[in-house]
């Protein structure tokens, strides 16, 4: 199972694609660090998110319990507060990973996170990561008509500099607090997802085959397609909100909440039939996302469907380096 824990509905970005900043939750009402000693051990992965998780002024005390529970951990940060997270890097070492989110080159990645000199500061820390040898270290963007173009410029910058690049499409959720995000021209947007899946698949690592994989759903769901692999929200992952909240996921319209962690142990809220209550919604979402949190459960819980896809296609490629990847193919 995995989880993610959003530490924080405080950030000092100001997105164009998410409007969070604009509900803060209160520093008062923000779980202790000490509530993350209920979740369940032997997780296989735990995301730490926002807001802006480096707000926290106590983001060490978080990672260090999350560490007890999990095999992997990941901070997701705009890499505006350089100082803390070299000091959090420092401490952990090797044992945490950072994503830092850019929304395209300098000029657009301010403009659509407003957030002066935000690349800087997020190229800086990723610098200065990799100075220290920090393995799990990588882009993050969130893709519209308005930043597609730099999306493909972003990802050679990353291979350039062996990091890793993560990719998602701009959706609307209570978690955004958005509902008029949407794409003015979905072939175009759906098209540079499929760019980066050609350049993927060109690569000698079999990771990348199946990021490859996971970016032709991307390109899926802009075009406005059903979702490859069925949402287990809920089953394989679990998210917890600043306030306690144990909740399937943070794209639904309305919050689903299973339980409260602060009232109650995990496997009563897990085990409760609100809980069953939430499965059955997520069972009939007809949101059809496609973001990391639930497609990397649901692509190792079925691998046998993306390595299908992986062998297909990856053999056509190193037959014709311009292979087109075709979407009835997902």
């Amino acid at each position: 199972m995995e989880a993610c824990l959003i530490v924080t509905y405080r950030c000092n970005a100001k997105c164009y694609m998410c409007s969070t900043w604009k509900y803060p939750s209160s520093k008062n009402e923000e779980f202790q660090p000490s509530l993350i000693h209920k979740i369940p051990g032997g997780l296989k992965f735990i995301n730490i998110t926002g807001g802006e998780p480096f707000l926290r002024d106590d983001i060490d005390e978080i990672v260090q319990i999350a560490l007890e529970k999990t095999e992997r951990l990941v901070i997701s940060t705009n890499g505006y507060f350089t100082d803390k997270i070299i000091s959090l890097a420092e401490k952990y070492n090797n044992r945490i990973g950072v994503r830092i989110s850019l929304e395209g080159l300098p000029a657009a990645n301010d403009e659509l996170r407003g957030i002066k000199n935000g690349f800087d500061h997020g190229l800086r820390t990723l610098l200065k990561l990799q100075a220290m040898g920090i393995k799990d270290i990588g882009f993050g963007i969130t893709v519209s008509d308005r930043n597609a173009k730099d999306m493909i410029e972003l990802f050679h910058l990353a291979d350039a500099m062996g990091l890793e690049f993560a990719t998602a499409t701009t959706h609307n959720s209570f978690y955004f607090h958005k509902d008029d995000n949407a794409f003015n021209d979905r072939g175009v947007v759906a098209g540079e997802f499929e760019k980066i899946a050609l350049e993927l698949l060109k690569t000698n690592k079999p990771k990348n085959w199946f990021r490859a994989y996971f970016n032709m759903g991307l390109a899926n769901k802009v075009r406005g397609g059903n979702r490859p692999l069925p949402c287990e929200v809920g089953t394989d992952v679990f998210f917890m909100d600043p306030f306690g909240n144990i909740m399937p996921c943070n794209g639904s319209d309305k919050p689903m909440s299973m339980g409260n962690l602060k009232d109650q142990t995990f496997d009563q809220i897990w085990d409760s039939e609100q809980a069953e209550s939430v499965r059955q919604q997520v069972k009939s979402c007809t949101k059809e996302c496609w973001m990391i949190g639930s497609a990397s459960p649901a692509m190792k819980k079925r691998i046998w469907i993306p390595v299908k896809w992986v062998l297909k296609n990856k053999l056509k490629v190193l037959k014709n380096k311009d292979h087109h990847l075709s979407l009835d193919q997902v």
